[in-house]
């Protein structure tokens, strides 16, 4: 009988999770999974809980489930918020564009539904941790991709100083994307409000901006994808 498998625990300056779902199998496999990928990992299957491991332990980044009974995901992000910068990745099955926005207005920093693919998290958990490690990063200002540059502050973008016509759900897209700084954006973060907004309404956009800043749309080299999770725009120096 070969012998069972032993886990090597993460060393203790590993960032610390704490993953809140009602759902006590989701909790034990993400747990499992997460631990796996050189994470510490502490769990709580009620907002109550989670509270109460919020007391005594600070955690580098929240994964907390929207719909739980009694006190939601979506209120405890809302009242960690008055009081903590913590990150917070919402985990959830709903889907409506309102819903969404809805986290991230609250202060989420991301948001993934349900089903996931487990290797999308991590990437969505390491964007998050690498943005946080760098509080004191200086905004960007212009963000150059080849004889492009866009002006954060005025949306205005321009090919070698002359200045190009975009149209203003273009310039509040380039405005999220260049101030990811090259971190992948998730297509649900480029929504724009309100119920007719969609992810394939993102992708119509995403095409319609290619074709103003790239060579060739379909082999894009500054506004590339990352399949699954949305966008992210590669600047030049």
């Amino acid at each position: 009988m070969p012998a069972a498998r032993t886990r090597t625990p993460p060393p203790d300056n590993a960032p610390h999770l704490l993953v809140v779902d009602d759902d006590r199998r989701i909790l034990d496999l993400l747990s499992r999974y997460l631990a796996d990928h050189g994470y510490r990992v502490t769990t709580a299957s009620s907002a109550a809980e989670a509270r109460a491991r919020l007391g005594s332990i600070a955690f580098d980044l929240l994964v907390l489930d929207w719909m739980m009974p009694g006190e939601t995901g979506l209120d405890l992000a809302r009242s960690i918020r008055g009081t903590s910068n913590v990150p917070i990745l919402m985990l959830t099955a709903r889907t409506e564009a309102n819903d969404r926005i809805a986290g991230l207005e609250i202060g989420a920093d991301d948001y993934i539904g349900k089903p996931f693919e487990p290797r999308e998290l991590l990437l969505r958990i390491g964007n998050i941790l690498r943005r946080a490690e760098q509080p004191g990063a200086q905004p960007i200002e212009i963000a150059h991709f080849g004889e492009f540059a866009f002006h954060l502050d005025s949306g205005e973008l321009t090919r070698d100083g002359k200045p190009v016509r975009i149209t203003d759900r273009e310039r509040e897209m380039l405005r999220i994307l260049a101030a990811a700084g090259g971190e992948t954006v998730p297509r649900e973060k480029l929504s724009a409000p309100g119920v007719n907004a969609s992810e394939r309404a993102v992708d119509v956009q995403i095409n319609r901006l290619r074709r103003k800043i790239e060579r060739d749309p379909t082999n894009p080299v500054y506004l590339r994808t990352v399949r699954g999770v949305g966008y992210r725009l590669v600047a030049t120096p």
